[in-house]
């Protein structure tokens, strides 16, 4: 996910050969995501599932883990690991560490694969054991933010619709949507324009068109949408300690709607 800024560019198109290229960046990612999911269980150190799919990354999939060694700006420190795992009241950029997953947490893994120069990024929930009901609750709320944001992407419509169809459904469950930070182009770039808001209004903001390429990424809170940041650079967290859930995809805007570019043949959204 991207920290909102001003929009700089106009999002570029992408060519065939460069779509092709993304969905085989995209398919990657998802098999990373799919793969670690046995992983997840009470014992294990966010550590160790760092590692798990870094060498599935570099050594199986013949790929990049684009967040490792990855600065942004001169104002962040390099990302030290391979995957971002955020857990529980983190809302983003959790840094794998000795941390053990216990019974009843709730995590968030975030891949983000470089395959032939372009890249595919996605997110997903995982459970261990049976979390709180407010921690579950968040989960499904915010995977449904994320299917009607991606339901309304198609081509005439804009980036407003996404954010509304996002923030409406959310706020309407009682919980809230993190601002400062959004969904972003992707391509050849990690980050590029446009920044997709996980709020906003119907008909306003870039008008999509077929051959864009973004994510779509909501970050929705069981509690208050209020971040805090943790000295290391890069964790986000509620400022109010309540549990935050997030998913991402990887999205084509295409001639007559849009295509799911990190989603598997038969898997669900």
């Amino acid at each position: 996910m991207l920290q909102r800024t001003q929009q700089k560019h106009q999002p570029s198109i992408k060519t065939p050969a460069e779509i092709e290229k993304m969905r085989v960046a995209g398919r990657l990612t998802a098999m990373v995501l799919k793969m670690i999911g046995p992983h997840v269980r009470a014992g294990v150190s966010t550590d160790e599932l760092d590692r798990i799919c870094h060498d599935y990354i570099v050594h199986d999939l013949d790929a990049i883990p684009a967040p490792l060694h990855y600065q942004p700006s001169p104002d962040y420190p390099p990302f030290p690991k391979s995957v971002c795992i955020s857990l529980n009241h983190v809302i983003c950029h959790g840094i794998p560490g000795d941390r053990i997953l216990k019974e009843g947490d709730i995590l968030n893994i975030d891949v983000t694969v470089i395959k032939d120069g372009y890249h595919g990024d996605s997110s997903k929930m995982f459970m261990v054991g049976e979390p709180p009901l407010r921690a579950r609750r968040v989960m499904e709320v915010a995977h449904e933010s994320m299917v009607r944001g991606i339901g309304v992407v198609r081509p005439g419509a804009t980036l407003g619709d996404i954010g509304h169809a996002i923030q409406v459904y959310a706020e309407a469950q009682h919980c809230s949507v993190v601002r400062e930070f959004c969904g972003h182009g992707i391509g050849r770039g990690f980050h590029e324009e446009p920044q997709v808001l996980h709020y906003g209004n119907p008909g306003e903001g870039l008008e999509l068109v077929a051959g864009m390429t973004f994510t779509i990424e909501p970050m929705i809170n069981a509690g208050k949408r209020h971040i805090k940041a943790l000295p290391d650079g890069w964790t986000i967290v509620t400022k109010d300690h309540s549990a935050s859930a997030q998913w991402e995809h990887t999205i084509l805007v295409t001639d007559s709607g849009h295509e799911i570019l990190t989603q598997l043949p038969g898997d669900p959204i």
